[in-house]
């Protein structure tokens, strides 16, 4: 099948009065995809999506926050919005809170199921040729051709919001690879999960691997998408708040799809989404 990945709707405010994202949206459905999908979508463009059959999954609409040192994770949000302010004033009060704190906070991350299973650093390449092996269990799932997948992660490596983006791998005690996982991240910094993916039983050692990863990097938290797979997982960890991120939506007039995305059945999100992408994310009115 063909997809079509929906990014923003960009319109002149002056002159449009509430049509053009309908408009567009209408001109995009007459194109020759089998499916249309968005993880991007704001309140309204729910509101004119719905009613042209998107299905909303709404556990992926949600982001999850895990918080490593709540005083300094405060002062790295008010920097985003006020640079200088937040760097002299909120970070020293930050830091001072975190310090008082002391045992209190201890690691979020629980303990892997397994001694035996091992996280290791790897690069952009080991990630691209274990994902789509992992991801081998969705019905509905991309099929990259060759140099497609490198070719999205060096784009991805190109975002500047977040950090630079790492790689990690869970290994287990055969020395395979059973999951791996990519953020962007820096010491002092919010880590931005970017993609994860495991098999079956080892969904929480992978996500012990990335939290253990950021963590040690030195980032105050991390945040990502919540997925279907790994939520019931993610519930083990303390220090976890969940918010409403952006809409996700899958649009397509084959049944058997319907139906795979109504069961859960789907890759969606990360690199197979818009959250993602520089213009969803990085800030280019600012130098």
């Amino acid at each position: 099948m063909n997809a079509a990945i929906i990014g923003p709707f960009m319109t002149d405010s002056s002159t449009d009065h509430g049509w053009a994202g309908p408009q567009l949206l209408r001109a995009l459905h007459q194109g020759e995809f089998d499916l249309y999908m968005t993880d991007s979508a704001n309140r309204t463009s729910l509101a004119f999506a719905r009613p042209m059959k998107y299905q909303l999954l709404p556990v992926h609409c949600l982001e999850w926050t895990c918080v490593f040192r709540p005083g300094a994770m405060g002062a790295a949000l008010l920097q985003r919005k006020w640079p200088g302010l937040a760097r002299l004033a909120i970070g020293p009060c930050g830091r001072a809170f975190d310090a008082l704190a002391g045992r209190r906070l201890e690691p979020p991350v629980q303990p892997s199921s397994s001694r035996r299973i091992h996280h290791e650093r790897i690069d952009a390449a080991q990630f691209a040729e274990r994902l789509p092996a992992l991801m081998s269990d969705y019905a509905l799932r991309p099929n990259w051709k060759d140099g497609e997948l490198p070719r999205l992660l060096a784009l991805a490596a190109e975002k500047r919001a977040d950090g630079p983006l790492h790689f990690g791998g869970t290994y287990d005690e055969a020395g395979k690879m059973v999951g791996c996982h990519a953020f962007y991240g820096q010491a002092g910094g919010i880590a931005n999960l970017l993609q994860i993916q495991a098999s079956g039983p080892y969904w929480g050692a992978t996500l012990d691997g990335l939290i253990a990863a950021a963590r040690d990097m030195g980032c105050v938290g991390i945040t990502g998408q919540t997925q279907s797979r790994f939520l019931p997982h993610l519930f083990g960890y303390n220090r976890l708040f969940f918010r409403y991120a952006g809409g996700t939506m899958v649009r397509s007039r084959i049944a058997e799809v319907a139906e795979a995305v109504r069961a859960g059945d789907i890759f969606i999100g990360g690199l197979m989404g818009d959250r993602w992408t520089r213009l969803s994310s990085d800030d280019f009115g600012r130098l």
